[in-house]
């Protein structure tokens, strides 16, 4: 369990998400490796149509949708290695040494949980080729892949920026406090400023769950600064997030609390839609 894995399509982020990925395998000193997976639903075989072609020439048209078929494969085919040479350059001039470059056929969550094991760090774009638009609220596959995968995900936008700044979205949950413990032990976040913002009305008990976060972290050499805000969970981290000009925001993919609610409805999609920053979640 030691690479950052990202996955190469060709979205209008793939640029943004290499210089991501190339960002955090530096920062966790982890192989970088650029995987392509060549969904064969976008290619689908022709159908049965002997039910409508008359005998004389079925044979000859169905042999020409296969060889339509196999044409459209290859060319698929070859676009993907295109996009995986040109990311290839693209994280060699940041400074990786030797990615790795992988190609796959078949289904994209299927072969993300296969290489699972091996896998520190998922980076992924918020959008993928297939979106459809820009108003489509997250990627088609991006849920399958958060719901499926139990590594950190990094959830790259359009455009990317080296983060100066952290927020975590802390709620004293189990993921939230183990969010703690990453940010801690991580090389990824050495040397940023640590924002821990909890989304609750200001409680003794509030209060004292994120003082016990902050001094974890400050033990571990960082510097802290912590918050507590009352509101509705999106608009309110954003608003902090914009007022402070936070470049990483870290929260919890799954839970029972208002703010790792977020994948199960509609906030999920506005949550990721709207951030023009990288996310990254933990389960």
């Amino acid at each position: 369990m030691n690479q950052v894995l990202a996955c190469i399509d060709g979205s209008p982020q793939a640029a943004a998400l290499c210089d991501c990925a190339a960002w955090a395998s530096l920062k966790l000193d982890a192989p970088l490796t650029l995987l392509h997976v060549l969904d064969h639903q976008q290619y689908p075989a022709a159908g049965n149509l002997s039910g409508i072609i008359g005998l004389g020439s079925r044979e000859y048209l169905l042999e020409e949708l296969a060889a339509l078929d196999a044409k459209r494969s290859k060319l698929a085919l070859e676009e993907g290695r295109m996009m995986l040479d040109a990311a290839k350059q693209r994280v060699l001039n940041a400074g990786v040494l030797q990615p790795e470059a992988r190609q796959r056929h078949g289904d994209l969550v299927e072969s993300l949980h296969e290489l699972e094991r091996d896998t520190r760090l998922l980076v992924i774009g918020k959008q993928g080729e297939d979106s459809g638009s820009d108003r489509q609220l997250i990627g088609s596959q991006l849920e399958s892949v958060i719901r499926t995968l139990h590594r950190p995900i990094l959830v790259t936008p359009a455009n990317f920026s080296v983060p100066t700044s952290v927020m975590l979205a802390f709620d004293g949950s189990d993921t939230s406090r183990k969010g703690v413990e990453m940010i801690a032990s991580s090389p990824l976040f050495q040397g940023i400023p640590i924002h821990l913002v909890m989304i609750s009305e200001d409680t003794g008990d509030s209060r004292a769950l994120l003082e016990s976060a902050r001094d974890a972290l400050t033990a571990a050499g960082f510097e802290v600064r912590i918050a507590i805000r009352a509101g509705e969970v999106e608009p309110m981290l954003h608003a902090y997030q914009a007022e402070h000009g936070i470049g990483l925001l870290v929260m919890g993919a799954y839970g029972h609390s208002r703010i790792r609610q977020f994948l199960v409805g509609s906030t999920t999609s506005r949550m990721i839609r709207t951030t023009t920053t990288p996310l990254l979640l933990l389960r």
